[in-house]
């Protein structure tokens, strides 16, 4: 206990640069967005461009992947997006569920392959 009380600074510093910054993002974007229809152009530009950041970040992992993941085998990864998309057709398309789905994919085929 005490050595994590030791490391009070290292905490502050989290909070300070990494938590309140974004926090005040969060409220702001409620603030403001709390009266735009979910089906305006604005939002379903929006959620498009975010969907085709999340598959080129995918895509760009999947091909070259960085460090330790550049060790699991090209057929897992490939299994690992076609699993992911499948729970994410499956959950009406959630973007959350397909991540997951993909994920346990990853890590159960790590770990049986060893």
């Amino acid at each position: 206990m005490s050595e994590f009380i030791g490391d009070w600074q290292a905490l502050l510093v989290l909070v300070v640069a990494g938590f309140l910054p974004n926090e005040v993002w969060r409220m702001l974007g409620l603030w403001f967005g709390g009266g735009v229809d979910e089906g305006s152009e604005l939002l379903v530009w929006v959620r498009a461009v975010a969907t085709a950041i999340l598959a080129g970040v995918i895509a760009q992992i999947l091909v070259l992947p960085p460090g330790a993941l550049a060790s699991v085998p090209d057929g897992l990864r490939y299994g690992a997006v076609v699993a992911g998309f499948a729970v994410f057709m499956l959950t009406r398309r959630s973007i959350f569920a397909g991540v997951v789905g993909g994920e346990v994919v990853m890590l159960g085929g790590k770990w049986w392959l060893g």
